[in-house]
This record gives structure tokens, sequence and C-alpha cells, in this order.
């Protein structure tokens, strides 16, 4: 791992300032500006409804460890003149030996990516990639990242990665996954899919009105219930939306 906690760094007169205005008012951040968030395993994701804060997180994450906000690779800048966030620039991190060399270090010496969805088919675009992502469908262009992009150690943020992929797509983005972590990198992700949180040994982070909290995958994720739920018996939800 390289990050061990993310914390917010903020001076008391920007702390005092911040309180009523955005993003602080937004719950999973105003626990990351007084608790941090710890990570206990390579791979991290962040789940919640629309509006939870959890992109607004995840991007943040990025920012902090030098990730263009626009998305890319770590040490380039595909948007120059996108401004970083707040809560970016105030991101700070307790991390592992091998982490500090790349936070504490030049930009350039930063190995990682972060894929977010409105504005992956142009970074895409940009980068050194052996096929034409203009050529291929979103989720081609996609898994094509993972695969040329998502090899050596670093930081993988990735927000909704799923939008674009099929379900057997969505499995072969598990095994990328599993092979990063195998090799010393360290990945936070995003996520609607009850798919992707299933992977074995990831820690899954359900943010909402109380903040963030270490949930279980089986017994205590809510997504996951009510995919299930729906699947079992999808007139149950479709009643209360069609009739």
């Amino acid at each position: 791992m390289l990050i061990e906690r993310a914390y917010v760094d903020l001076s008391e007169e920007a702390r005092a300032e911040s309180g009523d205005s955005w993003p602080w008012t937004v719950p999973c951040v105003r626990r990351l500006a007084t608790d941090g968030l710890k990570f206990r395993a390579p791979v991290t994701f962040l789940v919640g409804e629309n509006g939870s804060g959890k992109s607004t997180l995840a991007e943040a994450l990025a920012e902090g460890f030098g990730l263009d906000s626009y998305g890319g690779s770590a040490g380039y800048k595909y948007a120059s003149s996108r401004e970083p966030s707040v809560l970016g620039q105030a991101i700070r991190f307790d991390a592992t030996a091998v982490g500090r060399r790349m936070v504490r270090g030049p930009r350039t010496r930063r190995r990682g990516f972060f894929l977010r969805a409105e504005t992956a088919f142009d970074v895409l675009g940009r980068a050194r990639l052996s096929g034409a992502p203009e050529e291929m469908s979103h989720g081609e262009g996609f898994l094509m990242a993972f695969r040329e992009k998502f090899r050596q150690p670093g930081l993988y943020v990735l927000d909704e990665p799923e939008a674009a992929l099929s379900f057997s797509s969505c499995l072969e983005l598990l095994g990328v996954l599993h092979e990063l972590r195998r090799g010393g990198a360290q990945v936070v992700c995003a996520t609607h899919s009850p798919l992707l949180t299933a992977l074995p040994g990831a820690e899954i982070v359900e943010v909402g009105e109380h903040g963030m909290r270490s949930v279980e995958w089986d017994d205590e994720l809510a997504l996951v219930d009510h995919w299930r739920r729906y699947l079992t018996d999808p007139r149950a939800y479709l009643r209360h939306i069609i009739d």
C-alpha cells in the first residue's frame, strides 16, 4: 500500500470560513475533515447514493496525490485550465515509505491514473494506447486503458468505471484490480456496482448522511440488498413506479 490515511489540513481561519459552504457541508467531507479516512486494504470502494459525495471524495484524493482532476496519468497535465478543488488542495496523506517517496517527490515521480466517467473518453484519446479509442466503444476504450495504463505500482482512482462496462467487462476489470494490488498498487474506486464491490479482501466504505462507515458486502451493503431484492421480484419495486 501507498497511503494509510487521508486527512484535511486547514488553517484555523480557513476552517472557520469553510463551515457553511460546499463541499464542507457534505457529510462524508465533514467526516473526512474531522476524523480522516483510514485505508485498511489495497483496494477501497466508495459507495453511496447520487449526491452522497463519493465522487467529490474520489476526485479530491486524486488531486491530493498529484493526479489531474480532469483525469489521466500522474505526472502530466491534460487540462491545465481546470483549477484544483478546495478540498483537493487541502488533502494530506499519512503514507508508507514507498508512498512518501511519491507524495513528497516531484510530480513526475508519482505513478497512477485517475479515471472519471465524464471525461474518460477525451482523456483516453490523449493517452498513448496501442489502439485508437475513438474507433472503439466506450467500454472497449476503458478496457484498453485498464490493460495498458494500470500496470505499475501507484495510486489508481476510479470514478464509476462500470458506467461503460458490460457484466463480462466488469469481471475483467475485477481481474485488473486484483493484479494491481498483487503488484503493490493501491486502488480507490467510487462505484454503484455490486459486482465490483464483491472483490475479496477489498474494503467497502459507505458514504451518506451518516458520513462514512466501513460495511460488509453480504450483510450490510444497501446496494447489494436492493439488487438482490429487485432481481428476485422486480414487481415489488416497479409497481411503485409504473402502476
